[in-house]
């Protein structure tokens, strides 16, 4: 059999309804705020997020610290406690801020490099987290680096 039925647009009259759009999301979690912290409790913050999909990344830096990530804009993302336990590091571009604890040295969040408006959370970081049934995307950040 041909597979040239694979390529015909499917009729105006018999349009598929049943097929995601750009519109149409992709789960149903509700907006839900988690409390997070590093693991000796100096750095404190709390997230708002519907959890769309988790992020891993193999750049120079995400594959050695295996973080498993989540998106938030900056005005879901509340730091409680621990400014001033916080060390940054940059490199590369020096655009994304990598941010971890001058205590305990986890990984609690970074700025984002290509949505500087954003922080990559560290999902591992969040209070009664469950990530059964979220989906996890692999950005290619080594193609960045």
């Amino acid at each position: 059999m041909p597979l040239s039925w694979l390529y015909r647009k499917w009729p105006a009259t018999r349009q598929r309804t049943d097929l995601p759009t750009m519109n149409t999301p992709m789960h149903a979690r509700p907006m839900r705020q988690y409390r997070g912290s590093c693991h000796c409790g100096a750095v404190q913050f709390t997230v708002e997020t519907d959890l769309p999909e988790l992020t891993t990344c193999d750049c120079s830096i995400c594959r050695r610290r295996n973080a498993l990530m989540v998106k938030v804009h900056e005005s879901r993302f509340t730091l409680l406690a621990g400014a001033a336990a916080l060390a940054e590091y940059q490199f590369h571009t020096r655009t994304a801020r990598h941010f971890f604890c001058r205590t305990c040295g986890i990984y609690p969040f970074h700025r984002k490099r290509v949505t500087p408006d954003f922080l990559g959370v560290n999902v591992h970081c969040l209070e009664d987290f469950d990530p059964t049934g979220i989906p996890v995307r692999q950005a290619n950040g080594a193609a960045m680096d």
